[in-house]
């Protein structure tokens, strides 16, 4: 079972919020000032301290007024579909006529900026490259596009290898010697910061008005930094914030992109009452599809149209490709239960677990390695044949294993076992040889047993208690939804609580409808838990429950109602 842990709440810290419960989930969270809470655009970190920005402001500036063609190599998720679309709108707006973009395909060419997609780019005849949330651990692919005459610009966030690309430029808030004050922005939050850089270079020397430009706004494009930055679930400290809540403002306001409508339509849900969650689990699941299943550039595409039907039309192929992407996910899972079963480890899993299937589809790896981790609370590597030499992996990590690092130590202790791999704290990709899937496991293994514990392969859920029964109300729900934006490491409120089973029922094939009654205020409440085990509900033996659960406010028949979704349910009889 599953161990509840109630968030510490720290004492004598000043009051955060008029209402008691905002104020203990605030400082559960590590804010100590109300001044925190501010989100206004005004206290953004200024750009001036990320190194390299003025090297890479005063590259950038030369090819818009020498009118140079640059091309931006980008990432095949939302993040790098974002910071394409945005590098793109950005440059365009600064008066760049000639700008285009290049995302890798991930089944021919992997990712980053490898010397074969240079030579892509190359027949382009780009005089700048410039990438987007990839590119700190090209060296090769920079090397060859120096030797081709093209100058390359890196703009990126994941953590830095020993070697640096001899690029002409690099930022990234996480190479070293950095001093800007967050390392948490996401690539897109990157190229945002850099587009001021580069606008404040014009403005001062005069360009806009010369050229009779009008000085864009940069507000009109956080949209576009709102979703990259939640998609990507970099942690959501002060600063990235105000980039989503000033993002999602614009948004309700119907201030996006098309292409953000249309998604926001095609899954059913209202734009005007956008929220973080619909970012991570509605609109980026659509909008990566595409990178997972096909091409990015679709995505891309999408994000840049200025035509409602072709926005509309992407948005459902968008839409129909999370569709197959699910069907494939789910496949893959059941096949990764079972090899797990048959492993008849139960009782003795690794600690770091590492399962591989010749069929698996590589674009849905980094999901079905998330699945499990959620399942069996352990750092996860799921592989999938690359070609007949190589796999390729997609690792998903839990709290206190910075996963690049584990990688990191594994190559240095053991030469040539890994290919390539690079990534973050939590997430992570690798190319092995074949025959090298079996060392790599166990020694994977062995080193995710120095960071956990016993306890922590059993599984931790964090909440915030129990809520307190004068809160229990659709009010709170609203409170709550207001309160955000939530996040990673600003995780939205969780809490617990006992309640009598009234009422169960299966929909939509593995969702689990419960009417519940609260045991100390008798008060009947609709609930939802998505994804069951459908071995074990629906069952009327069960009449009451131990639940952890989020507030909803839901929405049917211009009635708004509480609804509790139920995240874990860690005690029934």
């Amino acid at each position: 079972m599953k161990k509840i842990v109630i968030r510490e709440v720290p004492e004598n810290i000043a009051p955060l919020h008029q209402h008691p419960l905002l104020h203990r989930i605030y400082a559960a969270r590590g804010v100590t000032d109300i001044a925190e809470l501010d989100c206004d655009l005004k206290h953004l970190l200024p750009y001036t301290s990320l190194k390299g920005i003025a090297e890479a402001a005063k590259c950038l500036t030369a090819a818009i007024r020498e009118q140079q063609h640059v091309l931006i190599v980008g990432d095949f998720d939302t993040d790098g579909a974002t910071s394409t679309a945005l590098a793109m709108l950005t440059l365009k707006s600064f008066g760049l006529k000639k700008v285009s973009f290049l995302i890798p395909n991930r089944f021919e060419y992997g990712y980053g900026l490898t010397p074969e997609i240079v030579a892509v780019a190359a027949k382009q005849n780009p005089n700048l490259i410039m990438t987007v949330d990839n590119g700190i651990a090209s060296v090769e692919g920079v090397r060859e596009a120096n030797k081709l005459g093209i100058k390359v610009l890196i703009t990126d966030h994941h953590l830095a290898g020993n070697e640096l690309p001899e690029a002409c430029a690099i930022v990234n808030p996480n190479q070293s010697g950095d001093e800007f004050p967050s390392k948490n922005l996401a690539g897109v939050g990157v190229v945002f910061y850099l587009m001021l850089a580069v606008r404040a270079d014009l403005r001062n020397a005069g360009w806009f008005t010369t050229q009779n430009i009008p000085e864009p706004n940069m507000a009109q494009f956080l949209d576009l930094v709102a979703l990259g930055t939640i998609a990507d679930a970099v942690s959501l400290d002060r600063n990235n914030r105000i980039l989503v809540t000033q993002g999602l403002n614009r948004i309700k306001t119907g201030n996006c992109r098309l292409g953000i409508k249309s998604l926001f339509s095609v899954a059913k849900r209202n734009y005007e009452k956008a929220t973080s969650y619909d970012f991570g689990f509605v609109v980026a699941p659509r909008l990566n599809a595409a990178g997972r299943l096909d091409d990015m550039s679709l995505g891309v595409e999408g994000l840049l149209t200025d035509d409602p039907v072709r926005a509309r039309s992407i948005a459902k192929e968008l839409n129909n490709m999370n569709d197959e992407r699910r069907k494939i996910e789910e496949d893959m899972q059941r096949q990764a239960t079972l090899l797990v079963d048959n492993l008849k480890l139960e009782q003795n899993l690794p600690a770091g677990l590492c399962v591989f299937e010749e069929s698996w589809h590589q674009g849905v790896l980094g999901i079905l390695a998330g699945r499990l981790k959620d399942k069996l609370h352990r750092p996860v590597i799921a592989f999938a044949a690359a070609n007949e030499h190589e796999i390729k992996g997609s690792a998903r990590s839990v709290n206190n294993v910075h996963i690049k690092n584990i990688f990191d130590n594994i190559a240095a202790k053991n030469p040539g076992l890994i290919s390539r791999f690079g990534g973050h704290a939590m997430a992570a990709g690798l190319t092995l040889k074949r025959e090298d899937l079996e060392p790599f496991a166990q020694i994977f293994a062995r080193e995710i047993e120095k960071h956990l514990t016993l306890e922590d392969l059993h599984g931790i859920i964090h909440t915030d208690g129990e809520l307190p029964a004068e809160y229990f109300h659709l009010r709170t729900a609203e409170l709550l939804q207001a309160a955000g934006p939530w996040g990673s490491d600003f995780s939205e409120p969780m809490f617990t609580g006992e309640f009598a089973l009234t009422g169960q029922c299966l929909v939509g094939k593995k969702h689990l409808k419960l009417t519940l009654r609260h045991l100390r205020t008798g008060q009947e409440i609709n609930s939802i838990c998505f994804n069951i085990n459908p071995e074990i509900w629906p069952n009327i033996r069960y009449s009451k429950a131990k639940i952890v659960y989020r507030l909803n406010v839901n929405e049917y028949n211009n009635q708004r109602n509480l609804q509790l979704i139920i995240n874990e349910i860690v005690n029934y009889e």
